[in-house]
């Protein structure tokens, strides 16, 4: 059965919604605090997973203090008033569950996959981390150390680099083009009381999503989510409503109103290219035929980028498109790896073929392999509780409304060529920009 479920406005304290989809049950409340819940069952399943969304990401940060909201996800596996960083770890070892956290430009999750019976635990534990974090001098230092190694890693891998520098080019002084990680500088320079001030300033009931799917009772959930964040401190009494990060995502100051070029020298043995330009925000309605253009043309091995350039050419090993969306706005790119001194034919390639869509648009036949490509996939990524749990995280902070998988389906089976093609020429037709990172000579 399709449905489409709306979860904007984000709904007064006490708000309630249920829906069902392939003998799940997916349920969400709204509690007093702000602090909402959404849960899936997904019946048979021995595992669950929980995350805690906090509506922050590295785009809400202040100047002087980027790389904060990626320095706080870490400091808070360091231990909380009353958890060593040690008890956090042995309580996840213990039960043959994983606890791991992540940044992104948007929000900042702390999620853990455990049995259904350690689930209480693992709320429990989470809950502590993000409302009682310590933030410890020395473990905070040392911490500042592990972070520039992360950092020294990342831009020792050029398709890292080449990535990170593209979406500065083209999202040039944008939040959304800053490394979520920050910079050695700024790591360096970032003072603990303006992590401390990020942490009680953004980690609110108000902010706070959680999700869980596998084992779940939805009612057993809120009582143990209500009970471990009252534990930690937090009024969940006052009826404060949900904070709707998505109000303030439509600023584009900031982005570039043309394209640049960009080269950058690293000793490594291949030239790492993209070629780009700003794309569509994630609640775009196009969204659907952004997923069938990028299928079409950089999605796998049947793609026009592949079976031109590494099949037909062999230029390349590795050839690809990617889109990146978010609130207000988004990135589209085509990416190569190849020899340096095929860097300027390989830039060539992937414009002429970006252009060649727009000129031409898609065959029926590469329609329909990528309407099935993308059901096929959608269908499979969703067969573990984890990929649930993300599906409603985002669903609440990004999207704003949950498609059931049904609904999903039938959007994307709904994109014509038309539609492909319309899309193609509004991105062909954007400032173009060209990032590079490799053995070039100045």
């Amino acid at each position: 059965m399709a449905w489409h479920l709306p979860l904007v406005p984000a709904g007064e304290p006490g708000a309630e919604l249920t829906a069902g989809q392939d003998g799940a049950t997916i349920r969400r409340s709204v509690l007093p605090g702000g602090v909402r819940v959404l849960t899936e069952n997904m019946p048979g399943l021995r595992s669950a997973t929980v995350g805690a969304w906090i509506g922050v990401g590295s785009r809400d940060e202040t100047d002087g203090h980027f790389g904060s909201t990626h320095f706080l996800e870490h400091l808070l596996f360091k231990g909380t008033a009353r958890r060593s960083a040690m008890d956090i770890a042995e309580a996840f070892d213990a039960v043959g569950g994983e606890a791991n956290a992540a940044t992104g430009k948007e929000h900042t999750c702390y999620y853990a996959r455990v049995l259904d019976s350690d689930l209480p635990m693992a709320v429990d534990v989470i809950s502590d981390m993000v409302t009682s974090a310590r933030l410890d001098t020395d473990e905070l230092e040392t911490e500042r150390g592990v972070i520039l190694e992360e950092l020294a890693m990342n831009d020792d891998d050029p398709t890292d680099v080449v990535h990170e520098q593209f979406s500065a080019v083209v999202l040039g002084d944008h939040a959304l083009g800053r490394p979520i990680g920050g910079t050695p500088e700024t790591i360096n320079a970032v003072p603990r009381d303006a992590v401390w001030d990020h942490y009680r300033w953004n980690y609110r009931p108000e902010t706070l999503v959680v999700t869980a799917a596998g084992g779940i009772d939805h009612d057993r959930l809120v009582q143990q989510v209500t009970q471990a964040l009252t534990d930690g401190g937090w009024d969940l009494d006052a009826a404060t409503a949900p904070r709707d990060r998505r109000a303030s995502t439509e600023d584009r100051a900031g982005v570039p109103e043309a394209g640049a070029e960009l080269t950058v020298k690293r000793q490594v043995e291949q030239a790492n290219i993209i070629v780009g330009s700003t794309g569509i925000s994630a609640t775009d309605d196009r969204r659907f035929a952004l997923s069938v253009l990028n299928a079409v043309l950089g999605g796998g091995m049947s793609s026009r980028l592949f079976q031109e350039i590494r099949e037909k050419r062999g230029l390349a090993y590795s050839t690809y498109s990617f889109a990146s969306a978010h609130g207000g706005l988004g990135t589209f790119g085509l990416y190569a790896g190849c020899a340096a001194a095929k860097a300027d034919q390989v830039t060539d390639l992937l414009v002429e073929e970006l252009e060649k869509l727009a000129h031409d648009g898609i065959t029926e036949a590469e329609l329909k392999r990528s309407v099935g490509q993308l059901s096929g996939g959608t269908v499979l990524g969703l067969e573990d509780s984890g990929s649930r749990m993300s599906r409603l995280g985002k669903a609440e902070l990004v999207y704003g409304d949950l498609l059931s998988l049904a609904e999903s389906l039938e959007r994307i089976q709904a994109v014509t060529s038309a539609d492909v093609q319309a899309l193609a020429q509004d991105l062909a037709t954007r400032p173009r920009s060209i990032v590079r990172v490799g053995p070039f000579t100045p």
